[in-house]
């Protein structure tokens, strides 16, 4: 069964990290300003050393693991079920067909593709270049 540790156990789980053992906290992604990411993801984060006086484990940049488990938490050893890591790739909503492509193209992504096209950036309207505006 996963273990997961919440903030107020913060303490408890510096005790109980091993060295060089991925542990993953869960993020949640403001959708209004990125509607097409993932509501939730996931982050793994990795302790190496132990800080100079307190002896409490730390990643490599220095961050205690009570300061992430009270900032971050809850902390869990396993990786959740149906998120994506956040280091890896987002889902591809819309954007150029890659050199190659082979598979049938559907209405819907022609129509998106084409108001691509049309909302591009036309050169005979748009504003010169230093221009005073921001």
């Amino acid at each position: 069964m996963p273990k997961t540790w919440q903030p107020s156990d913060a303490k408890r789980f510096a005790r109980e990290v091993k060295l060089n053992k991925p542990y993953y906290i869960v993020y949640n992604m403001a959708t209004n300003l990125a509607p097409y990411e993932d509501s939730k993801t996931y982050s793994e984060i990795v302790f190496t050393d132990r800080l100079p006086f307190t002896g409490n484990p730390c990643t490599r940049g220095g961050t205690s693991a009570v300061g992430i488990c009270q900032r971050f938490g809850p902390v869990y050893d396993t990786p959740p079920r149906g998120m994506r890591n956040i280091a890896g790739p987002a889902p591809q909503v819309a954007g150029p067909v890659p050199e190659g492509y082979e598979a049938y193209l559907d209405e819907a992504e022609i129509r998106g593709l084409e108001k691509q096209v049309r909302d591009g950036s036309n050169p005979r309207i748009r504003r010169p270049l230093g221009g005073w505006r921001v």
